[in-house]
């Protein structure tokens, strides 16, 4: 599986479930939801297509925009027919 990934330019890609890596490492994580009292996402160790829900940390959303990278999912989702059907059309 090829993994894409890109900045994190707005808050609002920051969805329950998307998966993120920092910069410097290759470790993957989940985001999990946001707690408002904490100003916060939860971030769950993420490997293999499992989420760990045995150990979690709270990350700021400024720090997550700054240290982490988001999986681009345009071309995971996209069906590799689609193009050449948009073409026959």
């Amino acid at each position: 599986m090829k993994n894409n990934f890109q900045p994190i330019l707005d808050a609002y890609q920051l969805v329950e479930g998307a998966v993120i890596k920092g910069k410097d490492q290759d470790e993957l994580f989940e985001v999990g939801s946001y707690d408002p009292e904490k100003k916060g996402y939860t971030v769950y160790p993420y490997q293999d297509g499992a989420r760990f829900d045995d150990f979690n940390i709270l990350v700021t959303e400024d720090e997550l925009m700054d240290n982490y990278l988001i999986e681009s999912k345009e071309d995971a989702d996209q069906d590799p027919g689609e193009d050449l059907l948009s073409e026959a059309i």
